[in-house]
């Protein structure tokens, strides 16, 4: 290596390390005044105690701890992401995704690459939103870091999020797989108590006309809360959802109970709501269990109506 080229490396690295010390001095719990709330949290069930939330403006990552029906945030972190920013399209775009997503697992890292870390944790990028929006790629992680290279700056992965290992292993015992939601924003909006409870009582109720409809087998008024471009899975499905009218339809169906109910706002899509839940439906053949999820999009005519639909 030259001269010329060892300066050259010299000075990227001093400008890294110089954006990662003004990230980590800039960082913070950037909580607004009493009685906010981020406005993705609508509704929490029981069963989930814990939530992420990646602040990627300030390369800070929150934890909001749920307790007697309040919202706490608890700590923060920083955190590096996507060498290119956010706002994932394709695969190695090395850009971190927007969205809500959820923790699947946990991964054993002792015999993966060290640049992972104590500990990664997959998240399930690209959802169903994603892939109706054409998102490709996959591999998105919340991992450590190199311990021999334990610095990084604010962009610097392949588009996963990395926190110091300290702060990961701190983090790993609270993280329940498929039950944290880990929400990636540019930067966190907050909403008053007041905006998120009538924001709440809307998505409850044409989720109850969804399950009242499913319940009574009225295919009129099912179809009514689907948009004319729904997909199932992130792939236009027609015919699948004509498949599930007609079997509802055909059985009797005794009861539809909705248990665990998760209601959350996307952070970058206006007017997007994905609502989580396990839905027992009880009938002549037995009881079916399925953990299921209904992305709602506000149309032009202000209603909300289910343009993707995915389960897990």
């Amino acid at each position: 290596m030259s001269f010329s080229d060892r300066y050259k490396l010299l000075i990227c690295i001093a400008l890294s390390l110089a954006a990662e010390s003004i990230a980590r001095a800039e960082f913070r719990l950037g909580l607004p005044g009493a009685g906010e709330l981020p406005a993705y949290l609508l509704e929490l069930p029981e069963s989930v105690s814990e939530v992420l939330i990646a602040d990627t403006g300030s390369a800070t990552l929150y934890r909001f701890v749920v307790t007697d029906q309040a919202v706490l945030g608890v700590d923060q972190r920083y955190m590096s992401i996507g060498l290119n920013g956010v706002g994932k399209q394709r695969a190695w775009d090395r850009k971190t995704p927007l969205g809500v997503y959820f923790i699947t697992e946990r991964l054993d890292t002792s015999r993966m690459n060290s640049k992972y870390g104590v500990a990664a944790f997959p998240l399930d990028y690209p959802n169903a939103w994603d892939r109706q929006n054409d998102r490709t790629g996959d591999g998105i992680w919340l991992h450590g870091v190199d311990r021999a290279d334990p610095e990084r700056p604010p962009l610097d992965t392949d588009g996963c999020l990395a926190l110091a290992n300290q702060e990961l292993l701190q983090l790993a015992d609270t993280i329940q797989p498929l039950k944290t939601p880990l929400i990636v924003a540019r930067q966190i909006d907050w909403a008053s108590p007041a905006e998120l409870a009538s924001l709440r009582r809307e998505l409850r109720a044409v989720l109850d006309r969804w399950r009242h409809s499913l319940e009574q087998g009225d295919q009129q008024s099912f179809r009514s809360l689907y948009h004319g471009n729904f997909n199932f899975r992130g792939v236009e499905d027609p015919d699948g959802l004509a498949s599930r009218l007609d079997d509802f339809a055909a059985g009797e169906l005794y009861s539809v109970k909705l248990r665990d109910v998760l209601l959350l706002a996307d952070p970058e899509e206006p007017g997007l709501y994905l609502s989580r839940f396990t839905e027992v439906a009880t009938g002549s053949g037995g009881t079916v269990t399925t953990t299921r999820r209904l992305y709602w999009k506000r149309a032009a005519n202000k209603f909300l109506r289910i343009v993707s639909e995915d389960s897990g």
